[in-house]
């Protein structure tokens, strides 16, 4: 699980921005015990704040940071994507990236500091029985491996100036590499995250994709849609199928994928997925998958093709298979712009999806921006971060459980207080010049 994400000098973030997952009311089903921390970690953090206050950028960065681990050794070959603050000396400056998280229980510390032309700095670090060890540094070209670790000598051949050790490394078969790499390749990115040299996911294509371990479509129509999902949970959690109520646990793929596109009460009874012949440009016929759902009207039911459905229909259907492989694999979903095609009913039931422990097991933990307030109301305090612009453009990340000095009650009305402008991070909207240019004000 995450622990705490910290960037500076990244698109709008000039000064480090720290997003922490570290529960401060510890009581709840969303606070999850980590007990080699001490602490107890959260399942879901949102971001609010007015637009162009760099929320997309705080998750945004996040994303980079796991598509460079993935991309480093293979794309990096003339220059780094990086993306510096634009203003004052940010262009000049170096970027920071720190990620601290829980892999099979233990803390780990990534550390990467680095520029469009070369990595500066590179640690990762872990705290087996809450001592600092190394596991690998790299200043420059040279690199130091923790004793004992052998196996990941033949990171050093793999190294270039714009080569991330941790890239290279998880390559080779050393668990405290792989498994922490691995579960950074986990992070699942959605919506409209800017991400340089890579396409957004958007859930509103007309057409689905059929291919990818978490794409929704997989879940119906895998080989293995009918086996027993991999979630074995010890309790007595249950969740509705049409008019049955069944555990979690013993529902097999399909079921729960239809079990959470039900979820939405779209009105869709099940989900065909079959081959259709279609003719080529070429004049040949062939045979191409079709996806579409069954609706219910009244006593019957009719499937519809894929593209002929809501935006707000396809952006459910779509988010099914990310976020089910993420509580399968307890990792991270980061949503920029949540409530962009959900209603706030659907997004406020994802939320329940991921604070529950009968349906989130391993500790999925969800990031995601909103401007929906209403969600402040299925969320605590310490689950809620708020973006600034600062005078000179940058961005300013709080959390809203200490914002401004003043800790904000339990009990608060986290809404309420916010639409009041009790938190900050709201527009600044001022009419006089609008009006003066339509020449109605002097």
């Amino acid at each position: 699980m995450l622990i705490r994400f910290e960037a500076s000098n990244y698109r709008s973030i000039a000064k480090g921005v720290e997003l922490s997952m570290v529960a401060v009311d510890r009581d709840r089903e969303a606070a999850r015990d980590a007990p080699h921390l001490g602490e107890s970690l959260l399942t879901r953090a949102a971001i609010y704040g007015p637009n162009a206050s760099g929320k997309s950028n705080v998750v945004g960065a996040l994303a980079w940071l796991r598509d460079a681990v993935e991309d480093s050794l293979r794309f990096w070959e003339d220059d780094i994507p990086l993306e510096p603050f634009a203003f004052g000396s940010g262009p000049g400056e170096s970027s920071e990236f720190v990620l601290e998280a829980t892999v099979d229980g233990v803390r780990f510390e990534y550390i990467v500091e680095l520029d469009a032309s070369q990595i500066i700095y590179e640690g990762l670090f872990h705290y087996p029985e809450k001592k600092r060890r190394r596991i690998f540094e790299r200043e420059g070209s040279e690199l130091k491996l923790q004793r004992g670790l052998g196996a990941l000598s033949g990171t050093r051949e793999l190294l270039t100036e714009r080569t991330l050790a941790l890239s290279g490394a998880r390559r080779f078969e050393e668990p405290l590499v792989t498994n922490f790499a691995r579960d950074i390749l986990r992070i699942q990115v959605l919506g409209q995250v800017p991400r340089r040299g890579r396409p957004s996911i958007f859930f509103n294509r007309p057409r689905p994709r059929f291919f990818g371990r978490s794409d929704t479509a997989r879940w119906f129509d895998g080989p293995d849609n009918e086996q027993p999902s991999l979630f074995s949970l010890g309790n007595e959690g249950q969740i509705s199928l049409g008019n049955q109520r069944k555990e979690w646990s013993t529902l097999s793929r399909r079921q729960q994928a239809l079990a959470l596109l039900r979820l939405a009460d779209l009105g869709i009874e099940e989900v065909v997925i079959d081959e259709q012949e279609v003719l080529s440009t070429t004049g040949e016929t062939r045979n191409q998958r079709r996806l579409r759902l069954l609706h219910r009207f009244g006593d019957d039911s009719t499937p519809l093709d894929f593209s002929a459905e809501s935006e707000g229909t396809r952006t459910w259907f779509g988010l099914i298979g990310p976020v089910l492989t993420a509580l399968q694999s307890g990792s991270i979903v980061i949503f920029d712009e949540l409530d962009a095609s959900l209603h706030p009913t659907l997004s406020a039931e994802l939320l329940r999806v991921f604070q529950s422990p009968v349906t989130n097991p391993y500790g999925a933990q969800l990031i995601f921006t909103s401007h929906d307030t209403s969600l402040l109301n299925h969320l605590n305090r310490d689950e809620v971060w708020l973006t600034e612009k600062r005078l000179d453009g940058s961005t300013r990340l709080g959390g809203l459980a200490e914002f401004a000095g003043e800790r904000v009650r339990k009990s608060q009305n986290l809404e309420s207080a916010y639409l009041h402008g009790r938190f900050g991070a709201l527009p600044q909207v001022d009419q006089t010049e609008f009006l003066r240019a339509l020449g109605l004000i002097g």
